[in-house]
């Protein structure tokens, strides 16, 4: 598992926060520059996916194959769920939902970097 990618993730995750962060104290939907900075964590954590299986697959490390799976795959489906969660409801509770959708995205990439170092 690559940490640049942990540590990139997080940081467009922690610009993208600020960004919705903003929405909710101005009480705005969030708008396409919102979504462009999701689209660009969703990019790279499609990245991250294909790099984690085949690092998977070129270990020899003692890792929690179905476990690190099921987090590392299910990364990639908060975002665009949150997404479209918050484009169905366009209202200040829609754009909370992004906000939820990060935070979520932080929960996972913690606990696939967790249980990748778990096996070393």
């Amino acid at each position: 598992m690559n940490a640049v990618l942990l540590w990139l993730v997080l940081a467009l995750v922690l610009v993208a926060g600020v960004m919705v962060v903003v929405h909710l104290v101005r009480d705005e939907t969030a708008g396409d520059p919102t979504f462009l900075a999701l689209a660009a964590v969703e990019v790279v954590l499609l990245v991250q996916a294909v790099v984690g299986c085949v690092a998977l697959a070129g270990t020899e490390r003692d890792v929690a194959a179905a476990t690190f799976l099921g987090y590392l795959l299910s990364l990639p489906l908060v975002l665009p769920l949150g997404a479209f969660w918050s484009l169905a409801e366009r209202s200040r509770a829609g754009t909370a939902v992004l906000l939820v959708a990060l935070l979520t995205v932080v929960a996972l990439e913690v606990r696939v970097f967790s249980i990748w170092t778990a096996g070393a």
